[in-house]
């Protein structure tokens, strides 16, 4: 079998020689010797991963896995290895959302202002993230439809969705949020009731429409009039969209919590700084958190009753607990790091690693894709060079469908990973040691 080392060298006389290269996914590649983290079963102590064509074919300890005959290998031996992490909750791509025109704006697509070949996508490969929700701004009461992205290398935004058919496909879920940020001066809600008596009305029109599409039966001149506004608000009655809701202070999550029980549709609530106070609400209507940590609280009155305890709570009540960057609230980079703050205020290490794995692909409804290390997800993986939660421990590559798409021996990657804030803007020229 050949070493990395000497797959880079015939894929250099490759092409020296005018030749075809190999392709990355033209032979299975095996990764023997890691401890090895699958998230859905038990750690593997010294575990072999088998990829091929972007999926995993094989998983299992040394000596247990048949590795093929042709296989590139790749000696992991007292590396980490664990699934591509997922974050639920980030504003990477320049994106942007609805505007001052009013406070629900459901049919503003956060895709439609990506940039898809933004460096900050890089910021999410050097921290070990290779899938996430991307989302418009909370500044409204609905400020657009989210995205769900891959971290492969693209120049489109097609080449980044986990959909096909971004022009008329469900690529995402919808963002929502309550409590101050959309508090501002008219169109916008002046108070919290106001707030929800502005969702409660779109709601209201999306199911008139609703009963008008069904009463239709799909005879096209029996369908009403395309509202483009009402459109996703249906999808989400329909239960074939998801709503992210932003919510921070106790009485904005039960808010949060009324809205859903009334209309009946998929809800994350995302931050609940307050989750402490609010569990046993959230648990009894049986939906999933996103929660976020800080090192340093500031900024957001909001904001000021969190508690990185939010985590171990969550988790001895049985709420599905995943994690997010809010990025840039806090980088990606240093996303298993701030995740560790959880599990230094009581949050087993166990359910702190799929929060930000294979509860988050739960809550995106990906996890049949990714999440996990298992035969048939995608080859999704990231090599750490020792435990995930150590602040010794750094992200080394990152695989994303078998690629490898961030290596910190790689000194361009290397940049992202330890440079500072302006290396999203193209700044590279500074010295890294």
């Amino acid at each position: 079998m050949r070493s990395e080392k000497q797959l880079v060298v015939a894929l250099g006389l490759a092409v020296l020689l005018g030749s075809s290269p190999v392709l990355a996914q033209e032979k299975p590649h095996v990764f023997k010797g890691a401890r090895i983290i699958p998230v859905s079963g038990e750690p593997i102590a010294q575990g072999v991963l088998v990829v091929q064509h972007g999926k995993i074919t094989a998983l299992g300890p040394v000596g247990k896995v048949k590795v093929p005959k042709d296989a590139v290998e790749f000696d992991m031996t007292g590396k980490v290895l664990m699934p591509g992490l997922v974050d639920t909750h980030s504003h990477l791509g320049e994106g942007s959302g609805g505007d001052g025109s009013a406070a629900l704006h459901p049919d503003v697509r956060v895709m439609d202002g990506i940039n898809p070949i933004s460096d900050t996508f890089k910021r999410a490969l050097a921290g070990g993230i290779t899938t996430v929700n991307v989302m418009p701004g909370s500044g409204h009461l609905m400020s657009g439809q989210t995205v769900y992205l891959k971290m492969r290398e693209g120049k489109t935004i097609e080449d980044l969705t986990f959909c096909t058919d971004v022009t008329n496909g469900i690529c995402g879920g919808m963002k929502m949020a309550n409590g101050t940020n959309p508090m501002r001066p008219a169109p916008f809600p002046g108070t919290r009731a106001k707030s929800a008596a502005m969702d409660r009305q779109l709601f209201l029109d999306a199911q008139q429409y609703q009963k008008k599409i069904k009463a239709a039966k799909g005879k096209a001149d029996k369908m009403p009039e395309r509202k483009p506004q009402l459109d996703p608000i249906v999808e989400i009655l329909d239960g074939r969209r998801i709503v992210h809701f932003h919510t921070h202070r106790y009485e904005d999550i039960l808010t949060a919590l009324r809205l859903q029980k009334e209309f009946g549709f998929k809800l994350v609530l995302h931050h609940v700084s307050e989750a402490w106070k609010a569990v046993d609400e959230i648990k009894a209507a049986g939906v999933p958190a996103s929660i976020i940590t800080l090192d340093s609280p500031g900024g957001k009155v909001e904001a000021v009753g969190i508690h990185n305890s939010n985590g171990a709570v969550l988790e001895r009540a049985g709420v599905l607990t995943a994690f997010h960057t809010d990025d840039g609230i806090t980088d990606s980079r240093l996303f298993m790091r701030n995740v560790s703050l959880a599990v230094r205020a009581g949050m087993s290490k166990e359910k702190a690693i799929e929060g930000i794995t294979l509860a988050g692909a739960k809550m995106l409804e990906l996890d049949g894709r990714v999440g996990s290390l298992e035969k048939g997800k995608d080859a999704d993986f990231v090599v750490l060079s020792g435990e995930p939660f150590s602040v010794y421990t750094h992200v080394e590559q990152t695989w994303v469908e078998g690629k490898k798409r961030f290596d910190l021996a790689n000194p361009e990657d290397k940049k992202f990973a330890t440079g500072g804030y302006n290396a999203y803007n193209g700044a590279l020229d500074f010295h890294t040691d």
